[in-house]
């Protein structure tokens, strides 16, 4: 394993995760973190936690002397934030993100960094976070024993693959996967994206006005605890990844439409036969 504690590391982009992981990284004792962020603000509050050694706007003297970049903004914001910086990073440095869409920025990287040849960008996207937005939300327990992606590109090299593996591990996840940036998508568009859809639309079907809140249990609790959602960030990630999610989505309002005709017409046996096979997947899962 190795030993990250003697790694420069700046963290681009000081939201929930970015500032999640400076703090995971200040309880593993690692003296050499910095931060990028537009916002003086959250600069200023990093440094306050004690998330970050140093912290600037732009970030350019830091980068220079940066072993590893985490790339936390937004999915838009990743590759203007490389075409912008590639002649700054330090040689050899290693890039790597958390966005939770990976096609379309795959298809971009072997362009932006043709002229960088010694860096390699490897794409992660660690599956944890939280509802609220901003780093006063930032906290390292949000990736304890959580599951970590590695989407891999052709130009990744197996050693810089088993960096990132060891880092996430480093931070606390619990398990890293490897995939294709497509497959990437596809299960995303499954397991995130259309849970964060379901869960919207039941919060809008609701009938405005009936007080709701006095008759709901620990299920709709469960259910609907991520339509608390940053608009901004997850109307960015449907539209980057709707081909997926609609299939997706497809594939739900089929079996959706099951239970409503079988409720159409009576019909006890075809409920519970979906029962028992939702709840022997939920058990296998």
């Amino acid at each position: 394993m190795r030993d990250f504690r003697n790694w420069h590391i700046t963290i681009a982009g000081l939201g929930v995760i970015g500032g999640s992981g400076g703090l995971a990284l200040r309880k593993r004792e690692c003296p050499y973190v910095y931060g990028i962020d537009t916002n003086p603000e959250s600069l200023k509050k990093a440094l306050q936690m004690g998330i970050i050694r140093e912290g600037d706007t732009q970030g350019e003297e830091l980068l220079k002397r940066s072993d590893l970049v985490v790339i936390a903004l937004y999915p838009g914001l990743v590759a203007d934030f490389l075409r912008e910086r590639k002649g700054i990073f330090a040689k050899g440095a290693l890039l790597t993100d958390v966005t939770g869409v990976k096609g379309q920025l795959a298809g971009e990287l072997a362009g932006i960094l043709k002229d960088r040849p010694d860096l390699d960008f490897i794409l992660g996207h660690p599956m944890a976070g939280r509802e609220k937005s901003g780093i006063e939300y930032a906290s390292e327990v949000v990736f304890r024993d959580a599951n970590y992606l590695i989407a891999v590109r052709p130009e990744n090299t197996r050693e810089h693959i088993e960096t990132i593996k060891e880092f996430a591990l480093f931070l606390g996840f619990g398990r890293v996967t490897e995939v294709t940036p497509d497959f990437h998508d596809e299960m995303i568009a499954y397991t995130s994206q259309l849970t964060h859809a379901i869960a919207v639309a039941l919060m809008t079907s609701d009938i405005e006005g009936r007080d709701t809140g006095k008759y709901i249990g620990d299920s709709f609790r469960d259910l609907t605890r991520i339509a608390n959602i940053n608009e901004e960030l997850w109307a960015e990630l449907f539209l980057a990844n709707k081909e997926a999610l609609l299939a997706a989505m497809a594939a739900f309002s089929e079996e959706f439409s099951r239970i409503e005709t079988a409720l159409e017409e009576n019909d006890p046996e075809t409920l519970k036969k979906m029962f028992r096979r939702s709840t022997r997947r939920r058990n296998n899962l």
